[in-house]
């Protein structure tokens, strides 16, 4: 079958949050009296799942009432950058009258705030708070292709990680992998290498290699 919709990860593919969102957590985590963490473990920790879920890994415990809050106020701060080329395939997905979607592990409170803080608008917003199960689990790009009214064979999940990637083959959708992401890892097979976000737009109408 041919691709006819794009799903795109945010963090690393979309946008460069390397520094702010490892940044809010450290904050969050001091905020609340936990020990001292560093950027590279709240990275070690992503494939968790939600901001929430983190937290309560970061502060080993779980956490009471409001104090989540905490992290999406640091949050507000952030500063996120769009990777090269990005808006533009968002403008040209629009103009051929697709929709642009995103399917992140982050909350979907999290990801609309990043997103647009990075001043991008998705039509189409998926967080991992609202699948039962979190990547390399398929539900998110399945509950994403039910969505777009494609099956998910037609569907290609663009994302820097080895998550996105066993995601988007557990899902029996298109792998392609952002190569310009900061968790890519040229040992993991992907259907497509992308070495730019525009490159994306060349697999539409192709016949699907999953």
């Amino acid at each position: 079958m041919a691709i006819e919709e794009l799903l795109w990860d945010m963090d690393g593919t979309l946008l460069d949050t390397t520094v702010v969102v490892p940044a809010a957590f450290v904050r969050t985590v001091w905020a609340l009296g936990g020990r001292p963490v560093d950027a590279a473990e709240v990275v070690a920790a992503y494939w968790r799942g939600t901001p929430e879920v983190i937290l309560e890994h970061l502060m080993a415990r779980q956490l009471v009432a409001h104090e989540e809050d905490i992290y999406y106020q640091e949050l507000k701060s952030a500063e996120p950058t769009l990777y090269p080329g990005v808006r533009e395939v968002f403008d040209a997905l629009r103009s051929q009258g697709r929709v642009c979607a995103v399917f992140t592990g982050a909350s979907t409170r999290a990801a609309s705030m990043l997103l647009k803080s990075a001043g991008l608008e998705a039509d189409l917003v998926i967080g991992g708070d609202q699948v039962q199960h979190s990547k390399p689990a398929p539900d998110g790009i399945l509950l994403a292709a039910d969505k777009l009214g494609v099956d998910a064979t037609q569907l290609a999940y663009v994302g820097d990680s080895p998550l996105d990637l066993r995601a988007a083959r557990a899902a029996d959708s298109h792998s392609a992998a952002a190569e310009w992401g900061h968790m890519y890892d040229a040992t993991e097979h992907a259907d497509s290498v992308l070495s730019h976000p525009q490159q994306a737009l060349d697999l539409l109408g192709t016949r699907a290699l999953s």
